[in-house]
């Protein structure tokens, strides 16, 4: 599989800091209000590359922090009158509602800044050690013209650096890319002790801290949105590969921006969007589509013509899974014909096609691409008439890639004949009676018939068997 890894501007193989695991972290959300639209994109990207990567066989650890306190979140909780941590609080429960409405899975670990404030201080005392900081009123700065490669990950070049929108404007500052490790406390600001006095962490630390406390002090992938290159990130190589001499991560990954009906989003333009707004309107599922249907690295165009055609492109794909479904439920288990035998034998050039375009720097666009050509395949080659042994094949193969893409996330059953749907009422009917005699012996007949029940929690669950 190859990366475009931003640090060195190329694709590169990817080649684990240990055998059989990788070890990622992106950058998650400010919790002070609900992620944008923005947002959504790297969160979606890197769910994705996850999946993947287990799919492929990879044991993944996937970090993804909650920045839970900084001068947002300082200013609203002020507004509301409730203390920062509830406001923390608060929105950490509405990213996993949004989230699991995206089909993004939780990370393996999700940290919080304020609940590692010991981690944080111990980086900045690593860094004071080597002579990369410098304290002025109670704030800790990082030296850049200190750290030899500084600018290395966006290029950028030190000198040519000036104060500007992503820089913090300081006096205090020997350079105006110098950035605060730790801040003094402000009146009615959260605080916690520190051997500079109280005071709270900068926005950068956090995540250098957080990440090698859960990844190890060199780990396979960062990830986060372009606007995240510099100076964060960058900020986060100094701080971590200044307190350590070691590389943070191999690769870094940084998906393009999202446009609004080809215009910047932003609040100025009155273009900006929360997840939570956009699924009054969308379907999550359609937004998750349109996140997919071009690459990460490209920018994209958010506009109702694009939900529209992902939505179109959705009812396509429901439309095969639950055709296959419905042939599933009335299929004769007999041997394959030739025809039946020669889709068999395309089914795992599909799997191999895609498998070719998520390990070219997870190009989920051509991904999509290869899926639609097995529903065609699908749509073209199966009917009532086809051996169920190829039609099994068939949905296992269609819903292993949509699995990894996170899509067909609204489950279905499979249509049964009447006659049989007839006797998995009885049984349901003999359960709830508690007549486990009739029950076992309704079992059996579906059994007969080719059909296997499990219990679940949620009732019944039957499925076709191969006989």
């Amino acid at each position: 599989m190859k990366l475009f890894n931003s640090a060195t501007r190329k694709k590169e193989e990817l080649v684990p800091v240990h055998e059989g695991e990788i070890r990622m972290y992106a950058c998650g959300p400010t919790v002070y209000d609900y992620f944008h639209i923005g947002n959504a994109r790297p969160f979606i990207v890197f769910d994705v590359l996850r999946r993947y990567l287990e799919f492929r066989g990879f044991k993944v650890t996937f970090v993804q922090n909650f920045t839970d306190i900084d001068d947002k979140m300082i200013r609203r909780a002020n507004q509301e009158n409730i203390t920062v941590k509830e406001l923390g609080d608060r929105f950490i429960e509405e990213y996993y509602k949004d989230a699991s409405a995206l089909g993004i899975r939780p990370a393996t670990v999700h940290p919080r800044a304020t609940e590692h404030i010991g981690d944080i201080i111990k980086l900045i005392k690593r860094l004071e050690k080597n002579g990369l900081t410098y304290c002025v009123n109670g704030d800790v700065y990082f030296d850049t013209k200190a750290y030899p490669g500084y600018g290395k990950l966006s290029g950028q070049n030190l000198d040519d650096l000036e104060a500007g929108a992503r820089i913090d404007v300081d006096t205090d500052k020997k350079h105006p890319a110098d950035f605060a490790l730790w801040k003094a406390a402000k009146p009615g600001e959260p605080s916690w002790n520190s051997p500079w006095g109280q005071g709270r962490p900068g926005w950068h630390i956090e995540c250098s801290a957080m990440s090698m406390k859960y990844l190890g002090e060199t780990f396979d992938i960062h990830g986060g949105g372009k606007d995240l290159l510099f100076p964060h990130h960058e900020n986060e190589v100094a701080q971590a590969e200044g307190a350590t001499g070691k590389p943070l991560a191999h690769y870094w990954l940084h998906n393009g921006f999202i446009n609004i009906d080809n215009e910047k989003m932003s609040k100025s333009a009155g273009n900006f969007f929360t997840v939570r707004d956009i699924l009054k309107e969308y379907s999550p599922e359609d937004v998750r589509f349109f996140m997919l249907s071009a690459h990460y690295r490209s920018p994209l165009n958010f506009s109702r013509d694009m939900i529209s055609q992902a939505h179109a492109s959705l009812v396509r794909l429901y439309n095969a899974r639950d055709q296959l479904l419905f042939l599933q439920g009335h299929a004769q288990d007999h041997a394959p014909t030739e025809k039946d035998a020669e889709f068999s034998a395309r089914l795992p050039e599909y799997t191999d096609r895609f498998v070719a375009a998520m390990d070219d720097d997870l190009n989920t666009a051509d991904a999509l691409g290869v899926l639609f050509s097995l529903i065609q395949d699908i749509n073209l080659s199966l009917n009532a008439d086809s051996a169920l042994s190829v039609i099994i094949k068939a949905y296992e193969t269609l819903t292993s890639i949509t699995d990894v893409l996170g899509l067909l996330m609204q489950k279905a059953e499979i249509k049964l004949p009447d006659d049989i749907q007839a006797l998995v009422d009885a049984r349901a009917e003999a359960r709830k009676n508690k007549d486990w005699k009739q029950s076992d012996e309704l079992r059996a007949q579906l059994q007969q018939r080719g059909y296997i029940v499990e219990d679940t929690a949620q009732g019944q669950s039957v499925r076709r068997s191969i006989q």
